[in-house]
């Protein structure tokens, strides 16, 4: 008897998105679409953007699900239940919606994976309450250290929650 073993490569697979944020730039033209996938016992964000300055960018989820441009302000400040300080780096933070920075090419494209902070239940408490969130791109990167924004500059993308 003769056995033949062989190997298969396997694809990861990404989960259903649970959430998307489809981006508009400060134009109102598209920038991305960026799916809320589950990861573990949390959430990742995964997707691309477009249209945007080459170089890197802060990101954060903002409290508020509104996206009237030009300058994004109606999205309010980030999403911080637990009233931390800004950043990774600071010994007081970090808002619930502050994530690593994300780098855009030449072309204006970027590609996003990044985890949010905290367990399933507490983020859905924060990103699905009354008033929604919203998916906020700066102009400039994050420090990841000053309150209240990393001196992350002007909003340059914005995009709403919508559950799918």
């Amino acid at each position: 008897m003769i056995v033949t073993l062989s190997a298969c490569a396997t694809t990861p697979v990404t989960p259903p998105p649970v959430a998307t944020f489809s981006m508009i730039s400060t134009t109102g033209q598209p920038a991305g679409s960026i799916a809320l996938v589950t990861s573990g016992a949390g959430y990742r964000l995964l997707g691309n953007v477009s249209g945007l300055p080459a170089g890197s960018h802060g990101i954060h989820i903002h409290a508020v699900g509104r996206c009237d441009g030009p300058a994004f302000t109606t999205a309010g400040g980030h999403l911080n239940p637990a009233m931390h300080e800004h950043g990774v780096l600071n010994p007081k933070g970090a808002h619930m919606g502050d994530l690593q920075n994300i780098a855009v090419i030449a072309d204006g494209t970027g590609q996003i994976d990044l985890p949010l902070q905290g367990t399933r239940a507490q983020l859905d408490a924060g990103l699905f309450d009354a008033d929604g969130t919203a998916l906020v791109i700066h102009a400039a990167a994050d420090d990841y250290r000053t309150d209240p924004t990393g001196n992350s500059g002007a909003r340059i993308a914005c995009g709403i929650l919508v559950r799918t």
